[in-house]
């Protein structure tokens, strides 16, 4: 059975990126290598592996994946630091439109 990480990667320029690998040694070598010229991490090395999920399911890692995809800096560096209480605040819509803005 293969095992799927969801990762996100430090840039030198203190950016982040987000991907799956089922195999993360080979993954981050790919990377701190720059095999590939018009990857977003090839100009932004050296990378650091700040944040590794794993999962035993692929279509649950895909899924995380693309949410964390989703997410502003901020909600990253707290899951990062596993500020789960910073997190949920983050994760709250501030939209004055939300319904719970709506007068009764």
């Amino acid at each position: 059975m293969y095992c799927y990480s969801v990762y996100i990667l430090r840039c030198n320029d203190n950016s982040y990126y987000t991907g799956i690998t089922n195999n993360m040694e080979r993954r981050l070598s790919e990377h701190d290598d720059g095999l590939n010229s018009k990857c977003y991490t090839f100009k932004r090395r050296p990378l650091k592996l700040v944040f590794e999920k794993e999962f035993g399911n692929v279509l649950q890692a895909i899924s995380f994946e693309k949410r964390l995809k989703g997410w502003s800096k901020a909600k990253k560096d707290a899951l990062i630091k596993n500020e789960f209480e910073r997190l949920q605040v983050l994760s709250e819509c501030r939209n004055a439109t939300h319904f719970k803005f709506k007068p009764d």
